[in-house]
């Protein structure tokens, strides 16, 4: 069906009453082109069935994410959904790492003085995104291995006049300790061992060592080996080692203490570097043991009508299925205590997601298109939104024959009517698709245009396919197991499926395909949770249209809760930072000591109050 004039949607300036009944007749207008409401029920037995017990949470690769990938392989085939092209069937599969462990990695020091036996177990640890494998050579000490790029306003390069080719590089965890605040800032969000492993293997060095300095928190210890779902294909050796194993080092090289190191680089003045640590030699035998599994996207289409060519002719409309399962994989969990080991149902994260495309799908299902609509569930997402990068790497369809991309994502928790879309400077069109989509639905819409999500959109927009992400929040019971099914609120999901059916439709019917726009990412939201020591226990509220960050919650047991901090809270300086972001707050964030408390000020019921937090380590 073709596209309505654009000024169909706008209305004359009449007396109010007039522009009531216009206002009125249009929504009408609108509705009766569009999908008509669905009862309530059809997206709670979605819902229901989802978030039960007996689907253990969805984790990919389980029984659980198995049963419910049938469910929807079912739920396509009742629309009349048919297999891409090419495809048999609606499941898709893909492979993907589900854990790592260290097989028993062992570091040899050689010296002249004399050779130490090999040492394993707490005393070496393999990094979680290390290659497998047998490496010696020279060691050389990099300081704390940042290197910030250049273009930056803080100059900072650990590699400045050392040659580390061929060599095992040395470096310490985390920033320099001593820092101001605006290079602590700086330096922390080039922090992340990843990172550092990085400008380690470009600049040839055969391995990288990593220590935590006997001035920072967790002395000595060695890094926790965490899930990583990307771990293949990381290019180097890498391992952490205990304090005793370190201290070696340096007593045997002879010329610094490790703490007098760590100590004279704390202040991060640019001009003290590394050094080498001559005479010593390091064989390091680092095994990683990896568990592959299978999880599996459920993908079909709705076929269109075209009436001629259609440019880009697919516009995909789609969710995540997968959750956490117990909690006791991919690190993600927030279960308090009494419910560590639980079914984390993910009532709202996602099976509300996939529930509203189930039934914006249904209603597609009966509409003339000129593209065809795909209706996706990807699998994986909880781990690093593996399923969708999966279908896009793997061109099942051409991505540069996708129009766009619709996302459902945490849609179940709607609060005063507000519903969040994402992404939406991605396109031209969003703006005067989203405004005549929104007339018949009538939520008080906030449009962001950051499409930097930590879900599958940011995939989409990387392959510069013009994206949409539906969201409602988060809240207290985010990745807990009280997400469940009857804390959704099922009469505004129903809502939410058709604002996000209308908005496909449009999309579907346009004559030209959306255009797509690159979106300069701020550089205030960078750094990543790698990247980040401090952990406050905060849950912002990304709905909140105020100066400051409102909260949606706080983390039970967290430093914010022991500060009295609450749901509602507006946070508007933290330690003598004024806040208007949520940007703004994780800018602060990075600045902060951790175990050194520190000034909050914040709105409640429109009072300003002030308390104490003291931040923690973020393991």
């Amino acid at each position: 069906m073709p596209m309505p004039s654009r000024n169909l949607y706008c209305v004359p300036s009449f007396s109010p009453r007039l522009r009531l009944l216009a206002v009125a007749l249009i929504g009408l207008a609108i509705a009766s082109a569009g999908p008509a409401p669905a009862a309530a029920d059809q997206p709670r037995e979605h819902v229901e069935y989802l978030a039960s017990d007996q689907l253990e949470g969805r984790l990919t690769g389980t029984e659980g994410e198995r049963r419910a990938a049938d469910y929807l392989v079912g739920e396509l085939e009742q629309l009349g959904a048919k297999p891409l092209p090419g495809r048999e069937s609606f499941e898709l599969p893909f492979e993907f790492t589900a854990g790592s462990s260290d097989a028993g990695s062992t570091i040899k020091i050689g010296h002249p003085a004399g050779e130490r036996g090999s040492t394993g177990g707490e005393r070496i640890q393999a990094l979680s995104f290390s290659d497998s494998g047998t490496v010696s050579g020279p060691v050389i000490f990099a300081g704390y291995g940042i290197v910030v790029p250049v273009g930056q306003e803080t100059f900072y390069d650990s590699y400045a006049g050392l040659d580390v080719e061929d060599k095992v590089v040395v470096v310490l965890r985390y920033a320099p300790e001593d820092a101001d605040k605006e290079t602590r800032t700086a330096l922390a969000r080039f922090s992340g061992l990843r990172h550092k492993a990085l400008q380690a293997r470009e600049r040839g060095a055969k391995a990288l060592v990593v220590v935590t300095g006997p001035r920072s928190r967790n002395a000595g210890e060695t890094v926790p080996m965490s899930f990583d779902s990307a771990i293949a294909g990381s290019g180097i050796v890498a391992a952490s080692i205990g304090g005793e194993v370190a201290e070696a080092l340096f007593e045997l090289a002879g010329d610094k203490t490790l703490e007098q190191a760590q100590k004279s680089l704390d202040d991060a003045n640019p001009h003290i570097t590394g050094f080498d640590l001559p005479g010593l030699e390091i064989t390091l035998d680092v095994k990683v043991d990896r568990e592959k599994r299978t999880g599996h996207n459920i993908v079909g289409v709705l076929p269109g009508k075209p009436e001629g060519e259609v440019e880009k002719p697919y516009v995909v409309l789609g969710a995540h299925y997968d959750h956490l399962g117990r909690g006791r994989n991919g690190g993600n969990s927030l279960a308090r205590k009494g419910e560590i080991g639980g079914v984390h149902h993910g009532a709202d994260d996602n099976a509300s997601g996939v529930a509203a495309v189930l039934t914006a799908a249904a209603q597609l299902a009966d509409m003339d298109r000129q593209r065809d609509v795909v209706v996706a569930f990807w699998s994986g997402e909880e781990l690093g939104a593996l399923g969708s990068h999966d279908f896009l790497a793997s061109e099942i369809i051409d991505p540069e024959q996708i129009a766009a991309y619709l996302n459902l994502d945490m849609v179940g928790r709607v609060r005063e009517d507000k519903l969040v879309l994402q992404a939406a400077g991605t396109s031209s069109v969003w703006p005067r698709l989203i405004e005549q989509s929104n007339i018949p639905v009538g939520f008080d819409l906030q449009t962001r245009d950051d499409p930097y999500l930590p879900t599958d959109t940011l995939n989409f927009v990387q392959a510069g396919i013009p994206t949409l992400d539906l969201f409602t929040g988060s809240h207290e019971e985010y990745h807990r197991p009280a997400d469940r099914a009857e804390t959704i609120n099922y009469e505004d999901l129903e809502r939410v499926a058709r604002f996000g059916a209308l908005v496909t439709y449009k999309t579907a019917n346009l004559e030209t395909a959306p255009d797509f726009i690159e979106v300069e990412r701020d550089p205030q939201a960078g750094g990543g949770r790698e990247g980040s020591r401090i952990y406050t226990g905060t849950i912002p509220d990304y709905t909140a249209e105020v100066e400051g960050l409102r909260l949606s919650g706080v983390i039970g047991g967290g430093p914010a809760e022991a500060a009295g901090l609450q749901e509602g809270d507006v946070i508007v300086e933290l330690a003598g930072q004024s806040i208007a972001n949520v940007y703004d707050y994780m800018y602060a964030l990075e600045a902060l000591e951790i175990d050194e408390p520190v000034k909050v000020v914040f709105l409640r019921d429109g009072n300003r109050q002030e308390t104490s937090i003291t931040p923690q380590a973020r393991e």
